[in-house]
């Protein structure tokens, strides 16, 4: 069964060839970015809770997400979905970035909402190819895990993960 997409959507898709989409942009949305948060502020274009599943866009639409100090927001429970709704949403190598705080790291620790810690290890659990054996823990939908850098940031450290979506064979990553 095929969903209505609301009008609004509708018109930023036919504006867009091929969305490159900010989730939880906030009022910092990156130029020439879709942005998509849960607040109703200036720069939002999409008022969603990245949560809740399905989000209102088509399958395959996207080329490029981005998540900018939000993963560690989102439940831990609440990931795969999030995930598997970032692959939904994506072109076949589209690519997802993603930064935060470093898992263990005071900057991580400090915010009482930061509830989903992130280590070089973590995403590995979407990448088939680079680590089936965690792959095989969850089965989701596969992103290869193209690079994981953690860099300083106020005295401490914040990862930055580049993930690129498989869709069918993978044309990159092994």
């Amino acid at each position: 069964m095929t969903r209505a997409l609301p009008v609004h959507v509708q018109k930023i898709l036919k504006k867009h060839a091929g969305l490159q989409l900010d989730v939880g942009c906030g009022s910092n949305k990156k130029q020439g970015f879709v942005g998509m948060d849960h607040r109703r502020i200036p720069g939002v274009d999409i008022v969603h809770d990245i949560t809740v599943t399905p989000w209102p866009l088509p399958d395959n639409c996207v080329h490029m997400t981005t998540l900018t100090h939000v993963w560690e927001h989102i439940p831990p429970w609440r990931t795969l979905d999030v995930m598997a709704e970032i692959h939904r949403v994506s072109k076949r190598d589209a690519l997802l970035l993603m930064s935060g705080p470093y898992g263990n790291g005071a900057r991580y620790l400090q915010d009482p909402t930061h509830c989903n810690p992130s280590t070089e290890a973590t995403f590995l659990y979407w990448d088939k190819i680079q680590a089936p054996q965690l792959w095989n823990v969850y089965q989701p939908p596969v992103l290869h895990l193209e690079q994981f850098e953690i860099v300083p940031a106020n005295g401490d450290r914040d990862f930055e993960v580049a993930l690129r979506v498989c869709k069918g064979r993978c044309t990159h990553g092994g």
